[in-house]
């Protein structure tokens, strides 16, 4: 089908709305990826992602289920010890389809992401500034800050050349990290807005 001018295609996985729960263990920081049901529960296993809490934050494999035994997307760090640096992410056959890296200078005080995917660059930033404060503060108290963040902070992301949002992350209360991610923007591909999420978490630091 040909697309009028200036519009992009859908992208090749499109999934509106879905939930990343984490799960903390000694060893490892567990993600899963669920889908939404159509009364906003969680549903499927869409992807499960394990990130070693004592190995480098450079790296997270997404598998198609718990036997770990097919891995389907990444994402990787061009650079090692470098959480700001730009990462890929990556299909199953370790082709690039899509971009995301942390500004340094705005995150100092708010939080804020740039996320490219073919035809679409997106801007994200904690959506409450105030609270973005408080979260810093929080997490230079030793050890509490290291293990529980009471603050609910959101992410919106906006097309750099609209201003239309494009993908939406927001915190629920509750006692493990969980996540409810809607992605408007039909050019987003699943696997981009899933590992965008999971780095929200994995790599957000301060």
């Amino acid at each position: 089908m040909t697309m009028p001018p200036g519009q992009e295609p859908p992208a090749p996985m499109l999934v509106p709305k879905f939930f990343v729960k984490q799960r903390i263990t000694v060893m490892v920081n567990r993600y899963e990826i669920l889908a939404a049901n159509p009364d906003g529960s969680e549903g499927q296993l869409l992807a499960l992602a394990e990130q070693k809490r004592m190995k480098l934050k450079e790296e997270v494999t997404f598998f198609a289920d718990e036997s770990k035994t097919r891995a389907v997307f990444s994402f990787k760090a061009r650079q090692r010890l470098d959480v700001h640096a730009e990462h890929d992410v990556l299909d199953e056959h370790g082709q690039a389809i899509g971009s995301f890296s942390k500004q340094f200078g705005a995150s100092l005080l708010r939080s804020t992401w740039n996320l490219g995917a073919p035809g679409l660059q997106a801007v994200g930033r904690e959506r409450r500034p105030v609270i973005a404060v408080l979260r810093r503060v929080w997490t230079l108290i030793p050890y509490l800050g290291d293990v529980w963040v009471p603050f609910v902070f959101h992410f919106d992301f906006v097309d750099s050349a609209s201003g239309a949002v494009v993908l939406v992350s927001e915190r629920q209360k509750a006692i493990r990290d969980r996540y409810e991610v809607t992605v408007p923007d039909p050019r987003l591909d699943f696997r981009v807005a899933a590992s965008m999420a999971v780095a929200l978490d994995a790599l957000q630091s301060r």
